[in-house]
């Protein structure tokens, strides 16, 4: 059973705290990490090639695209305003499992199967299309959350050690990137070869969608098999609903870390999601995605590789700034490379590399935000503390959509049937969304948190301290 729950749950009963031996912290890094392996295959599946399938697949007509557009804005926003409600349901949770695996198992089971309905055809068309579609979605993003709140909320509770959490987050990251990219590099030979065995293109997006949900429950049992529990509550009395936005809004370093990151998640977002439209589209060559696909998940795993070695000799605000300056870079160099594949290809590989860097950041910075938490607020809320990160992935993920939804109209993409049908109004529209508006967004993030975020490594090395003095007195008492 996790520590927290060596009582059931019983309030003031002091949790039983369990030996944190090197073979358990292996076995934390490793099995917390390969459960990323299927969750963000689906993740990438539906985030980035979801509008893929219902435009180049369904050929949806524009005025169904334009409802289904606002369906994802609408839902994915709703879902976000909601992660931190289901935060305090998994943080409330007393079970002989603990509160994290349960919602992490249900979740998962759910996750699946919707994925598999998001990506069934059922005959519609119009109104009832976008009524269907909309019921699916719903029970995709409900599942995920259950799923993901838990998930990542038991991330603080594998350790405390801010060098141990960057380990845990560099071979979650490692693991999530693979499976990320298997799919991006992979979706379009796969499905390619899997219309060509069963003779139609809805049929093999069905059938990969089927397969990367198996794949998804057999490493999410790898989780719930080898991680356990470290850091025990200090309080392990249940947190009222009128109490949750409390928890969040008075701990200022949690905000300013999500606003910062939200601004620069829905630029990435939005330039991955119109990666496979700009090779069919802008560059001509729909084949090269997979190519550069490759190129780019080498670069994002060389720059989660090195991220131990750079945040060894460098705080993590400069490692921010690092990250952040290869990204604009990145873009400025995108946006003028023209139909050079080398400099296409190394402007990428810097907004990749950087992006890497930002994805460690984002976890390993809300990580050490629950002590921040714990020590202003007296009170240790895991699971309500990370529902910021699926909602900040989820918002931007919102924005992301309306970004790129809009931009497929306004451009002309949706209605042309190759580059030739493009004008020069609707490619420049169509630029501008890819490079233009994440590089605003990518600056606005560094600015934000340069200025505003003050939990560096002495002050988090004093909070934790001081907690663990309040900790030695609780628990003698």
């Amino acid at each position: 059973m996790d520590a927290t729950h060596g009582v059931a749950g019983g309030a003031g009963a002091a949790p039983a705290v369990p030996t944190d031996t090197p073979s358990q912290r292996r076995r934390n890094a490793w099995g917390f990490g390969l459960g990323t392996l299927g969750r963000d295959m689906i993740g990438a599946l539906v985030t980035m090639f979801l509008m893929v399938y219902l435009t180049e697949v369904l050929d949806l007509p524009d005025s169904t695209l334009g409802a289904v557009t606002v369906v994802l804005v609408v839902l994915r926003l709703f879902d976000a305003v909601n992660d931190p409600v289901m935060g305090l349901v998994v943080d409330n949770t007393r079970t002989r499992w603990g509160k994290f695996k349960p919602w992490i198992a249900g979740g998962a089971l759910l996750w699946a199967p919707a994925t598999v309905l998001l990506f069934a055809d059922f005959g519609l068309e119009g109104a009832a299309f976008v009524a269907a579609f909309t019921a699916c979605y719903l029970l995709w993003e409900i599942a995920y959350t259950v799923n993901d709140i838990s998930f990542y909320g038991m991330v603080p509770s594998l350790s405390r050690a801010q060098d141990e959490r960057e380990r845990i987050g560099v071979v979650t990251r490692l693991c999530a990137n693979i499976g990320l990219f298997s799919v991006v590099v992979g979706i379009v030979p796969i499905t390619d070869a899997l219309e060509g065995a069963l003779g139609s293109a809805r049929a093999a997006w069905l059938v990969f969608a089927a397969a990367l949900g198996v794949i998804m429950l057999a490493f999410q049992s790898i989780t719930l098999l080898a991680t356990r529990q470290q850091v025990g509550a200090e309080v392990p009395r249940p947190t009222r609903l009128s109490e949750l936005f409390g928890v969040l809004a008075k701990n200022d370093q949690l905000m300013w870390v999500t606003l910062a990151m939200f601004f620069f998640m829905t630029g990435f977002t939005a330039t991955a999601g119109f990666g496979l439209y700009y090779f069919t589209y802008i560059y001509g060559d729909a084949s090269m995605y997979s190519v550069f696909a490759a190129i780019l998940g080498g670069a994002q795993i060389l720059g989660l590789l090195t991220f131990p070695w750079v945040s060894a000799r460098r705080t993590r605000r400069q490692v921010f700034s690092i990250a952040s300056i290869a990204c604009l870079i990145g873009y400025a160099a995108f946006a003028v490379a023209g139909a050079s594949i080398i400099a296409i290809g190394v402007a990428g590989v810097l907004i990749f590399f950087g992006q890497a860097y930002i994805q460690l950041l984002i976890m390993v910075l809300i990580a050490d935000t629950v002590e921040y938490g714990q020590w202003k607020l007296g009170r240790r809320n895991e699971s309500i503390t990370f529902s910021l990160q699926p909602f900040l992935y989820k918002a931007s993920s919102a924005a992301a959509a309306g970004i790129i939804g809009l931009t497929l109209i306004v451009s002309g993409i949706n209605d042309a049937e190759g580059p030739a049908d493009l004008s020069a109004g609707g490619r420049l529209a169509f630029e501008i969304a890819m490079f233009g508006v994440p590089f605003l967004l990518v600056a606005a993030s560094w600015a934000m948190l340069r200025r505003h975020y003050r939990l560096d490594e002495g002050t988090y090395a004093r909070i934790v301290a001081e907690l663990r003095e309040r900790e030695a007195i609780w628990h003698g008492n």
